[in-house]
């Protein structure tokens, strides 16, 4: 597929090596991650590269301000491994950290799989118990991160999401599917159960449809998973690249500040007693009514123009 940033992407790297010789390395790998380019949704012209490093996933920030975060290791069909899910936790810390981002995109670089979950090597490992305890408290640290991001997500389904993995995409705002991808929890198959993301499995999915995928441990078309509840979107494989570029462009357009706020409100009151959510809520938009967005907002909208947002 052609890439959205090809006709710039020479001259970023170069850029690059002359500030720093290190990057020579880095460079030699942009061959790969033009793949990335054309799957990854990096949304303006031209494509603003980390000064940091990730063995195990690639990291870009486009000038929209929509960060593109790609599982990057698919001779293990992106297991999420100790050092994955660490990189993961960095790169979306960076995100967060980060105000020139706008939007989080979290896909894959493997062909055909988004994920196969977690690694399975590890869970019959030479570890002690309380070695491998410590090491799951990845899981819920990374949900949790998404969650309270600040910033909406987007899970960019281009292959297949099983197990584990099935958890990081609920863990998103928004999943986009690929015509052809497949999700499912077959932990069961192999003696094992997805006791890590039943929590975000129940609160996304109707209860006996639940029951039935972790049970069985079959695995369900995009479509099916579009229809109970799990994939916001499908789109056919040529029209997956422009239909989550444009949900990206439409979040990264939005005042960061109000989804900031709303986005926090979503993740704290799904939790609370009706009537707590309610008086929490109430106080939320009492807040909102202070910033200068809100009042910007509403100015653009009366003139029939588009906003410009402060941030504050």
């Amino acid at each position: 597929m052609a890439g959205f940033v090809q006709h710039e992407l020479t001259q970023d790297l170069q850029t690059i090596n002359q500030m720093n010789q290190q990057w020579q390395s880095f460079s030699n790998q942009v061959a790969n991650f033009d793949e990335i380019l054309n799957t990854g949704f990096l949304l303006a012209d031209r494509v603003r590269f980390r000064a940091m490093a990730y063995a195990t996933l690639r990291y870009a920030v486009s000038e929209a301000g929509v960060a593109t975060i790609a599982l990057d290791q698919p001779e293990t069909r992106n297991a999420l491994s100790d050092e994955l899910l660490d990189e993961l936790i960095t790169a979306f810390e960076t995100a967060r950290d980060d105000a020139g981002v706008r939007c989080v995109v979290l896909t894959s670089t493997h062909e055909r799989i988004f994920s196969a979950g977690a690694n399975l090597g590890g869970f019959a490992g030479d570890t002690t118990l309380v070695e491998k305890h410590l090491g799951t408290a990845r899981f819920p640290r990374l949900f949790r991160l998404i969650g309270e991001l600040g910033k909406p997500t987007i899970c960019a389904a281009n292959g297949h999401v099983l197990a584990g993995a099935l958890g990081l995409a609920l863990a998103c705002d928004l999943i986009v599917a690929r015509e052809g991808a497949r999700f499912g929890t077959p932990e069961i198959n192999v003696g094992v159960f997805p006791f890590m993301i039943m929590a975000l499995i129940y609160r996304n999915v109707p209860r006996k449809k639940t029951n039935e995928l972790l049970l069985l441990g079959e695995q369900i078309s995009a479509t099916e998973a579009e229809r109970i509840g799990i994939v916001n979107r499908v789109f056919a494989p040529d029209d997956f690249e422009a239909g989550v570029r444009e949900w990206a462009q439409r979040l990264a357009a939005k005042s960061p500040l109000l989804m900031r706020m709303g986005k926090d409100a979503m993740f704290r009151q799904q939790d609370m007693a009706f009537l707590d959510a309610l008086d929490y809520l109430r106080a939320q938009l009492t807040i909102a009514f202070s910033t200068e967005d809100i009042q910007e907002g509403v100015r653009a909208f009366f003139e029939k123009r588009e906003p410009e947002w402060k941030g504050r």
